[in-house]
């Protein structure tokens, strides 16, 4: 599943037939049955497609078992599903950084909104979502988990409109 966009594509908890909230146990033994009925040597029907579905599980696995990247999965499918509408699609790049807090340790990220107002979001808040923000210099190095690109939506501070923040990768922000 690509995150950050609305499509009917099944999910990995889909894929292994058990529910978002299934503990580590239900997940992996659900990985370890649907991965032993679905092995192409195990399997008479067409090559491609068996292989396929094989991988879908095994891509499925490597991101339900590993807490850290399942934490980001969840904040993807939970992002890709809010209602509301959504102003700008922006990349992280696009927005600007305060530093608040003593020491600098409390950073700001935020875009202004059309009404005048501003989308933001802070460090601590982005932490929970799994991604960190780290003071570089004359940068804030933004860090986030897993290989596929992830989004966090922003609703604005007056408006009811909201922004799809798109991180594609590990990258830094100008001060």
């Amino acid at each position: 599943m690509h995150l950050g966009e609305n499509c009917v594509e099944e999910t990995y908890y889909e894929i292994l037939s058990v529910k978002e909230d299934a503990s580590y146990e239900k997940i992996r033994n659900s990985y370890r049955s649907a991965i032993l009925h679905s092995h192409p040597d195990k399997i008479n029907s067409s090559r491609c497609s068996s292989d396929e579905k094989f991988l879908k599980i095994q891509k499925a696995w490597e991101v339900l078992s590993d807490a850290e990247l399942r934490v980001v999965y969840d904040n993807g499918l939970r992002c890709s599903r809010q209602d509301g509408i959504t102003a700008d699609e922006i990349s992280i790049e696009d927005m600007s950084v305060e530093i608040n807090g003593e020491g600098g340790i409390i950073m700001e990220l935020f875009y202004q909104c059309r009404c005048g107002d501003y989308f933001s979001v802070d460090s601590t808040e982005l932490e929970t979502m799994g991604f960190g923000l780290l003071r570089d210099g004359d940068c804030v190095l933004v860090r986030r988990l897993g290989a596929f690109v992830a989004s966090v939506v922003l609703p604005c501070g007056s408006c009811s409109l909201k922004t799809r923040v798109l991180v594609d990768s590990d990258m830094k922000i100008p001060l």
